[in-house]
C-alpha cells in the first residue's frame, strides 16, 4: 500500500494525481521549479519540495533531484505523470534501486517498449503489422539523413524517447532535411533530455486510433476500448474522443485484440496505451491498421476513457503499483455514451501559435452538467513560457456524439479567460466545422484547413466577455493611475484576434 506519493510533474496532471491521492488517503508531495513556486499543483498537494531552476532540464527532468526530493520526505512511491520523465526507464530503474515504488511498468518493460526497434520486433512477432521505420545507429545529422533517404520520402522524424508531438517533423523531400533534423533533435532533448531520433514512413491521411489497456501484477489484462485522436496540429493532439466515429465493431474487435496480444507479449504491467494508424482509404472489414507505438504512461487524453467507462485510471495505476489485482474483468467494462476532450493552450493561433506569457486576470471554469475541467492554473497566476503551454482540458460527455459536441461548444462559450491569448476561438471553429461534425477528420485535416479556420475566427468578443472587460477596465484603471502605466483590456482578452 502506498502511503506517501511524490508527484514528479507539474500542471494539470499533477493536480489530477494529487486529488486522486486525497480520495485514497494517500499523502501527496508536489515538486516545483523556481518558475512554479505559486503554481496550482503546489497548493493542492499536501506537501511540496523545491527543485530549483526554471528550465525543465534543471528541475522536472533531473532524476537526481527527483529522487533526492522523494528521499527527503520519505515518499514510498513516485508517480511520473505524462511528459518529462514519464517514459524514462532510467527513472524507473533508479526507483527500483532506491526501494521506491515507480507508478508504472517495470523498467525492463519500459526500456523494451520505449525502444522503437525492440517494440517493433516484439509487435511483429505477435503478428501485428507496423509502420516502416528505424532508429538510425548513426545519430549524426548525416546518419539520420541517410536513414531518411533509405526509407523514402515523405517521412517523419520522431523523438525516440517520448511522444506528444515533441521532436516530430514532417519531411516531404530532401530539401532542408538537415535543418529539420537539428530542429527535431533540439526539441526532443529539451522535452525528454534525449535527442535520439527515429525515422518513419509517412502514411497518407490515416486516422490515429489508440487503445487503452491495463494489466495487474498477476498478468491479468483488460482493454478500455479506443480513443480517436486524429485532430492534430503538427502531430500534436488537439481534440480526442471516445468512442471513435470511424471504428466499426469489427475493426474495434481486431484492434483491441491486437492491443492485448502486445500487452501479453511485453509482460506489461499497469496502465498503458497502444497507438495505431488506420488506413482511412479502406473501411469495414477491409480496414487496415498498423502499430505505431506504445505509451508506457498515462495519456493526456485519459479523461475521455474515464467518462465513457466509469473507470478512474489514476486510481487504477495506484492500485496496480500497490500490488492489487484489477477490480474488474473484461466483461465488466463497456462504453456508455460519448466523451470529447479539447486542450486549451496559452498560444496565439493568429501569430503562428506563439506561446503566451502573462497573468491570468480572469479565469472562470464553466459549471454545467456533463462537463469536466482538468486544470493546472488558477486566476491570478503568472503563466510562463518555460514548459508546455497546456493550461487546461475541457471534457464533455453526452448520450450521443452530437450532444457531447454541443456541450463542449457551450462550455467554451461560457469560459472567460482574460490576461493572455489562448486557442479557444480555434477550438470552437474546429468543433463547429462540418468535417469534424461529420466525424471524418484524419490526421492531416486540421493542418490542411488551418488557414481557412484562422480566417474565420471572431474579431469581437461575446457579450459576457465584454462585461468582464468593463470589470477589468475599472480595476485596471486604478492600477494604471497608481503606476502611470497604460491599460489596454482589449489586448488582454484571449477570445479573438485583434
Amino acid at each position: 500500500m502506498i502511503h506517501r506519493l511524490l508527484i514528479a510533474n507539474r500542471g494539470e496532471i499533477a493536480v489530477r494525481i494529487a486529488r486522486a491521492c486525497a480520495e485514497l488517503a494517500i499523502e501527496s508531495v508536489a515538486v516545483f521549479s523556481d518558475a512554479d513556486a505559486r503554481a496550482l499543483h503546489v497548493l493542492v498537494a499536501d506537501r511540496a519540495v523545491p527543485l530549483g531552476g526554471s528550465a525543465a532540464i534543471e528541475s522536472y527532468l533531473s532524476i537526481p533531484k527527483i529522487l533526492a526530493a522523494a528521499q527527503s520526505v520519505g515518499a514510498d512511491a513516485i508517480h511520473p505523470g505524462y511528459g518529462f520523465l514519464s517514459e524514462s526507464a532510467a527513472l524507473a530503474t533508479a526507483c527500483e534501486r532506491s526501494g521506491v515504488v515507480f507508478v508504472g511498468p517495470p523498467s525492463t518493460v519500459m526500456g523494451k517498449m520505449g525502444s522503437k526497434i525492440e517494440a517493433r520486433r516484439l509487435v511483429q512477432s505477435a503478428g501485428i503489422p507496423v509502420v516502416p521505420g528505424e532508429t538510425p545507429a548513426d545519430q549524426s545529422s548525416d546518419g539520420v539523413r541517410r536513414a531518411l533517404e533509405r526509407l523514402g520520402f515523405p517521412a517523419l522524424l520522431k523523438a525516440s524517447a517520448g511522444g506528444g508531438g515533441k521532436g516530430m517533423r514532417r519531411v516531404r523531400d530532401g530539401d532542408d532535411v538537415v535543418a529539420h533534423i537539428e530542429s527535431a533533435r533540439r526539441e526532443a532533448h529539451a522535452a525528454f533530455g534525449d535527442g535520439t531520433l527515429y525515422v518513419e514512413r509517412l502514411l497518407d491521411a490515416p486516422h490515429h486510433i489508440e487503445v487503452q489497456v491495463c494489466a495487474d501484477c498477476a498478468g491479468r489484462a483488460v482493454h478500455l476500448f479506443e480513443r480517436e485522436c486524429s485532430v492534430q496540429r503538427r502531430h500534436q493532439k488537439v481534440i480526442e474522443e471516445s468512442p471513435s466515429p470511424n471504428v466499426t465493431d469489427d475493426l474495434r474487435q481486431r484492434m483491441v485484440s491486437a492491443a492485448l496480444r502486445i500487452v501479453e507479449a511485453a509482460s506489461y504491467r499497469n496502465v498503458g496505451t497502444i497507438e495505431f494508424l488506420v488506413d482511412s482509404a479502406k473501411g469495414g472489414k477491409d480496414a487496415g491498421f498498423y502499430f505505431l507505438e506504445m505509451n508506457t504512461r498515462l495519456q493526456v487524453e485519459h479523461p475521455v476513457t474515464e467518462l465513457v467507462t466509469g473507470v478512474d485510471l489514476v486510481r487504477a495505476q495506484l492500485g496496480v503499483a500497490s500490488g492489487e489485482a484489477l477490480p474488474w474483468r473484461q466483461a465488466d467494462l463497456a462504453q456508455r455514451g460519448h466523451a470529447i476532450e479539447a486542450r486549451i493552450y496559452a498560444e496565439d493561433p493568429a501569430a503562428n501559435f506563439l506561446p503566451q506569457a502573462g497573468r491570468l486576470l480572469l479565469y472562470r471554469e464553466p459549471q454545467m452538467p456533463g462537463v469536466r475541467v482538468d486544470s493546472g492554473v488558477r486566476e491570478g497566476i503568472d503563466v510562463g513560457v518555460h514548459y508546455d503551454p497546456l493550461l487546461a482540458k475541457v471534457i464533455a460527455q453526452g448520450e450521443t456524439r452530437s450532444q457531447a459536441i454541443a456541450r463542449l461548444v457551450q462550455a467554451f462559450r461560457g469560459f472567460p479567460i482574460l490576461g493572455i491569448r489562448t486557442n479557444v476561438p480555434l477550438l470552437l471553429a474546429i468543433l463547429e466545422h462540418p468535417t469534424f461534425v461529420a466525424g471524418s477528420m484524419h490526421t492531416g485535416s486540421l493542418d490542411a484547413e488551418l488557414s481557412a479556420l484562422l480566417n474565420q475566427l471572431p474579431t469581437m468578443p461575446p457579450p459576457f466577455v465584454q462585461a468582464a472587460v468593463r470589470h477589468a477596465t475599472a480595476r485596471g484603471a486604478k492600477d494604471a493611475g497608481r503606476t502611470n502605466a497604460s491599460w489596454d483590456p482589449w489586448h488582454r482578452l484571449s477570445w479573438w484576434r485583434s
